[in-house]
């Protein structure tokens, strides 16, 4: 069973990762879900987590779009339907006969296009489908959320009651005010709202001649608000009537309620469906913003990460329009630790993070930015050793603490286990912690464990070198700056660089001299060694780059070359063809020459029509043996000659489309000229030159001598401007 240390998911800042597909949820419960996510505990969860999220990035490409998931979360309302004889307000069934309806929809379109995301019908599967909730409250609640006056016939009957009762009260303050106002009882304003009730404005000398109930005075005492006596019967009437609504509407909520009580685990289920859509929703969309893909996932102990990027830091690169930097890192049986060394800020801690995170993400179920070849394997655990983590409560060190951690990865550590250490052995004497290290790394070597970590102890380089399965890398540098290159190279260990950085950052060099020779000469050699191989190994890369250059120049060239060479041979065949030709008319010619001068000598036409025939017969029989041969050659050269007579045409056509083009531009841009009453004018087509007799609203009329026309401003152009 897979099962990830809480510390793990810290040191890799996962929390970071579930904030940020928290952040892309639409619904409170999702948003509270995307936060808790964790590694999945099993090969068969993982893949299945994997599925839906890849599932629903192809819902882009379907026709029909998965429908939207939102709702309002009924927290409130299944505690109430938990407690006996309590009743929902109306508003709560509006949400419940949402979320029912939400859900339903869901159900439906997952067991329709079940063929297209199967991982998705599973996860709905197993939710009851009932239209019997929404239908039932939308035989009582409308969709504004107010209660249907058919409810009931009770609520129809007293709601028609109350309408005309309602009808009566104005129809009663209408005439009482037109009777009043007659009277001249009222005062200007004439009348008023007094607690939602419409009174006459009855000025006070008056208000014992009007029959009603007083209901107040203005702040001055001049004016007296009466409700008029008739008015006040038929309000007397809606008050009773208001009353009864009331107690129905109360009757037919609690029998609403009592209906949907069951049904309280259903609704549960259907908050947990979408909520889960939510969250898978919210890994699609992180996916999109990081490119990320579904890798081959297999069963065999290997990683092959192509193209590695470390989310958070991509997110934040992208923000700032910085660069990434990806990584290529293989782990496989024949290599299953790598040392990784060199100096600090070379991005060593980042590319161990990038492998931790993405591992995570992975059996997350979350998508993750690699190139879609590479391959992964899953681990039951994952072991990490990142930071400082110094403990000021518990008084550990930096070394105690990692000793501890140390001491829970030797009794954890197995080959399903990938472990992460950063600065491995660092925090005690280097000799001694150097020494205690590599005693460490022996014990998760023989264990089968795979790993990453990065040191700057010259004996787990050493080893890493002599030991079959643990391979040396170190992050590239430039030799000649020291400036960080962020790509992992594997096979050699990295130097620290650690004089050549303090000569760098302006140590005097007798310091760095003096410090030197406190050091053994044997490690100063061997440092030596390994910055000098780095330093050829990046003037090699150099040559490498260029000599690519000048062999991808060089092919360039033999292309160019050869169809030079082509067009050649082709105008020496031409060539050839044509000097054959000639020496056969030459030919014709002479043995023409040689009858003509025997028949000019003996006068035999006999003699000289024989011959001739003769010669006729030998060129006939020459072109029989070679007429198929030159048919043949002939449509080659005809069809050569049309398809370079068609790219010519083609290219003359782009030249006038491309002159057109710069016409119409040129056309825009040239400034628009005002024309004037007087103007010689012609349109852009024409010949004829005509003048403008009148311009109004945008429309000229154009006197040509022979007759006038009628035509639009901006389509004329002028010939020449009328003499002031």
């Amino acid at each position: 069973m897979i099962k990830i240390h809480p510390k793990t998911l810290a040191d890799l800042e996962f929390h970071t990762v579930c904030a940020q597909v928290s952040a892309l949820c639409i619904t409170d419960k999702g948003k509270v879900k995307a936060l808790k996510l964790t590694p999945q505990r099993s090969f068969k969860k993982t893949l299945f987590a994997l599925n839906q999220t890849q599932e629903y990035i192809s819902s882009d490409t379907h026709e029909t779009p998965i429908p939207n998931h939102g709702f309002d979360a009924l927290d409130h309302e299944l505690k109430m339907l938990g407690i006996e004889d309590t009743t929902l307000e109306v508003g709560s069934f509006r949400r419940i006969g949402s979320l029912s309806e939400t859900a339903n929809t869901h159900i439906k379109y997952f067991r329709k296009f079940q063929s297209y995301y199967p991982s998705l019908h599973k996860t709905i599967d197993d939710t009851e489908y009932t239209s019997a909730l929404t239908d039932e409250i939308n035989t009582i609640v409308d969709r504004f959320g107010e209660i249907k006056d058919d409810a009931s016939p009770l609520l129809l009957n007293t709601r028609r009651a109350i309408n005309v009762v309602k009808g009566k009260i104005n129809s009663s303050f209408s005439s009482a005010l037109s009777q009043y106002a007659s009277y001249g009882y009222l005062d200007e304003i004439r009348e008023s709202i007094v607690d939602n009730v419409r009174v006459l404005a009855v000025s006070a000398m008056h208000r014992r001649k009007v029959k009603g109930s007083i209901l107040g005075n203005s702040k001055t005492g001049s004016i007296v608000y009466i409700q008029p006596e008739a008015t006040q019967n038929h309000q007397r009437e809606l008050n009773n009537l208001q009353y009864d609504e009331q107690e129905e509407v109360k009757r037919i909520l609690k029998g609403l309620t009592d209906f949907v009580r069951p049904f309280s685990p259903l609704l549960d289920d259907y908050q947990n469906l979408l909520s889960t859509i939510d969250v898978i929703s919210a890994k699609a969309k992180y996916a999109k913003k990081l490119d990320a893909v579904l890798p081959k996932i297999t069963q065999d102990r290997e990683l092959q990460i192509k193209d590695a990027y470390h989310p958070l830091l991509f997110l934040n690169n992208k923000k700032r329009g910085e660069k990434t930097f990806p990584q290529d890192i293989t782990l496989d049986e024949q290599n299953r630790i790598i040392v990784i060394s060199g100096p600090n800020a070379g991005g060593k801690s980042i590319t161990l993070k990038t492998v931790g995170l993405l591992q995570v993400m992975l059996q997350s179920g979350l998508l993750i930015p690699v190139h879609e070849y590479s391959r992964f394997c899953l681990f039951d655990k994952i072991l990490t050793d990142i930071g400082d983590n110094q403990s000021i409560e518990n008084h550990l060190s930096t070394y105690s603490y990692r000793l501890k951690n140390m001491n829970y990865f030797l009794r954890k550590c197995d080959e399903n286990t990938l472990f992460l250490i950063d600065e491995f052995g660092t925090g005690s004497d280097p000799e001694l912690g150097g020494a205690l290290a590599e005693t460490f790394l022996e014990v998760f070597y023989e264990r089968g464990s795979y790993g990453i970590i990065t040191t700057h102890y010259a004996n787990l380089k050493m080893m890493a070198n002599e030991t079959e399965a643990i391979t040396n890398a170190n992050m590239l540098f430039d030799s000649r700056t020291l400036e960080p290159l962020y790509k992992l190279h594997v096979g050699e260990a990295g130097s620290s660089f650690t004089f050549e950085v303090a000569q760098k950052n302006g140590i005097p060099y007798s310091l760095i001299n003096r410090s030197k020779k406190k050091v053994e000469r044997g490690k100063i050699r061997f440092d030596k060694s390994i910055a000098d191989l780095q330093k050829e190994r990046s003037k090699l890369a150099k040559t490498t780059t260029s000599l690519k250059s000048k062999e991808q120049e060089a092919a360039k060239e033999k292309q160019e070359l050869s169809k030079i060479n082509t067009k050649i041979q082709e105008k020496l065949e031409s060539y050839q063809e044509l000097y054959d030709s000639n020496q056969r008319l030459i030919y014709l010619g002479q043995k023409l020459d040689d009858i003509s001068d025997k028949f000019y000598t003996n006068k035999n036409k006999k003699s000289m029509l024989d011959e001739l025939f003769k010669v006729v017969q030998i060129e006939n029989s020459k072109r029989a043996k070679q007429s198929v041969k030159e048919k043949r050659a002939q449509k080659a050269r005809e069809t050569r000659i049309k398809q370079e007579a068609e790219k010519k045409v083609e290219v003359i056509r782009e030249k006038k489309k491309e002159l057109k083009q710069k016409e119409v531009q040129l056309e825009k841009e040239k400034p628009k000229v005002t024309l004037k009453i007087g103007d010689r004018v012609r349109l852009p087509d024409g010949r004829a030159v005509g003048t403008i007799h009148n311009i109004e609203k945008g429309k000229a009329i154009v006197d040509y001598g022979m007759f006038t026309t009628n035509v639009d401003v901006e389509t004329l152009e002028l010939v020449q401007r009328v003499k002031q």
